[in-house]
């Protein structure tokens, strides 16, 4: 079972699933979920890096047992990831995001460089404006605070035009994995993304959006083949 951990960050509290490695070998692992979803949905991927990497899972702002303040950007997401880096004193890490966690590493990783060794994309692409059609809030209590939607999702619906910049920033080795014709990414997105970074290396795993949880084994051999060494 992993520890639970909070972090104070100025006023804002991160709360985070740890599973420290019994004699760690490897870069510590940071993974950082989509919209809506806490850092319990890692404990899978989570359990299996952790045989030789201390491995932390997190409920960004706004999610699970992290403080819900009402105010959600992408950037001030990053700036709470680069602010717990530097919090977990660990040296460099390797960032793994999924969906909105995956907008935010990349926003992190072209800011902190120097906290970052690797970085892993789960099933983004690069930004272009798209549609508005906001999805409807469910019914009954959620696992995280519904005004994230509301706040983010115009952000990625009309996405800045620093996104060039931003990407052209990032220089770590990244691995982006894509969902394949299933998911509701446009995965020529995901192909003009790594084709953008300046090291980058794409693999599809055909399960569409959710696919650490769906196609687990697969994702994790992608996964550690690539973190390793």
């Amino acid at each position: 079972m992993p520890d639970l951990i909070d972090i104070m960050l100025g006023g804002l509290l991160l709360s985070l699933r740890v599973w420290p490695a019994a004699d760690p070998a490897r870069t510590p692992v940071v993974l950082l979920p989509a919209t809506g979803r806490t850092a319990e949905d890692w404990d899978v991927i989570a359990a299996e890096l952790a045989v030789d990497r201390t491995v932390y899972a997190v409920d960004l702002r706004g999610h699970g047992d992290s403080d819900w303040p009402g105010e959600y950007r992408l950037e001030l997401f990053a700036q709470d990831v680069l602010g717990l880096l530097d919090r977990l004193d660990t040296g460099p890490v390797d960032l793994v995001g999924h969906s909105l966690g995956g907008l935010v590493a990349c926003r992190a990783a072209a800011a902190g460089t120097r906290r970052i060794r690797r970085l892993v994309l789960e099933d983004i692409g690069f930004p272009h404006p798209r549609p508005p059609a906001p999805p409807q809030r469910p019914a009954g209590e959620l696992p995280f605070d519904w005004r994230v939607v509301e706040q983010v999702r115009p952000e990625v619906d009309e996405p800045g035009r620093d996104w060039a910049g931003i990407i052209a920033r990032i220089t770590v080795p990244t691995l982006l994995i894509g969902g394949g014709p299933s998911s509701p990414v446009p995965q020529q997105h995901i192909a003009e993304l790594a084709a953008r970074l300046a090291d980058a290396r794409l693999v599809t795993i055909s399960a569409g959006h959710l696919i650490h949880e769906t196609a687990p084994t697969a994702y994790l051999n992608t996964l550690t083949t690539f973190l390793t060494p």
